[in-house]
């Protein structure tokens, strides 16, 4: 999760932080019912746009995997493009940081875009590919959803506690509390592994546990179950890069 350091309220403002208050002030005023047609539009900074094309990735993740339902089943291409997209979205996840640095104009509008195109590229998509292989039980659906709402719960932690956390001299912050909800990629790149082998539907690792119960679940499933507690666990400090 690459994140913007644009000042948020209630930081003290330093000597390097005038270019971020200018470009945060015409955000603001921009993004005001005064000021006319297409101020969204018009507020947006290059590195938004490039948080948006993380969304993009996500959503499309989301619908190739609805495409492989609807298809043949072993015909794997939607599959592949839902697990494809994914990385894709980490590329541009990285890249709005670096070009919101690079321009001085990071804002506390594109803090908010890179966490929710960073829910859906590495929360929903990933839980929706798991779906789409053969993970469809009440009790799987259970454990996604769970899954999906720790990354959520994740990054507005993050948003809150981002400008208490301790800084570098850059001022990013030294840590992630809990894993980033990227690391996701770890159960994609596994879950491509699967693909590659042909283990999907009814041949997917491990089988069912209590099959034929109204409890029966895929004990990989338990994989999103562990991750998402990682996200959401205090004690984990990981070292941003």
């Amino acid at each position: 999760m690459s994140r913007r350091n644009g000042a948020p309220i209630g930081v003290e403002k330093d000597a390097a932080s005038p270019p971020t208050n200018i470009a945060q002030d015409k955000q603001t005023r921009l993004l005001s019912s005064e000021s006319g047609h297409f101020s969204l539009i018009r507020a947006l900074h290059l590195a938004d746009f490039i948080t948006e094309l993380n969304g993009f990735c996500g959503a499309m993740s989301v619908f190739s995997s609805m495409r492989y339902c609807l298809g043949d089943p072993h015909d794997y291409t939607n599959l592949w493009a839902a697990l494809g997209f994914i990385p894709f979205g980490l590329f541009f996840d990285f890249m709005d940081g670096k070009v919101a640095r690079w321009r001085g104009k990071a804002s506390v509008m594109g803090q908010e875009l890179d966490s929710l195109a960073d829910l859906v590229s590495f929360g929903v998509s990933p839980a929706a590919a798991a779906f789409a292989m053969g993970v469809r039980t009440p009790v799987d659906h259970l454990l996604l959803t769970i899954f999906i709402l720790c990354g959520l719960t994740r990054l507005a932690r993050f948003n809150v506690t981002v400008s208490v956390l301790p800084k570098d001299a850059t001022g990013k912050s030294r840590y992630f509390e809990g894993t980033p909800i990227p690391t996701s990629l770890a159960l994609v790149f596994t879950m491509a592994y699967w693909v590659s082998q042909g283990w999907v539907l009814d041949n997917i690792p491990l089988g069912t546990a209590l099959t034929g119960t109204a409890f029966e679940f895929h004990p990989i499933a338990g994989l999103f179950l562990i991750h998402g507690c990682l996200m959401v666990s205090k004690s984990i400090h990981i070292p941003k890069p």
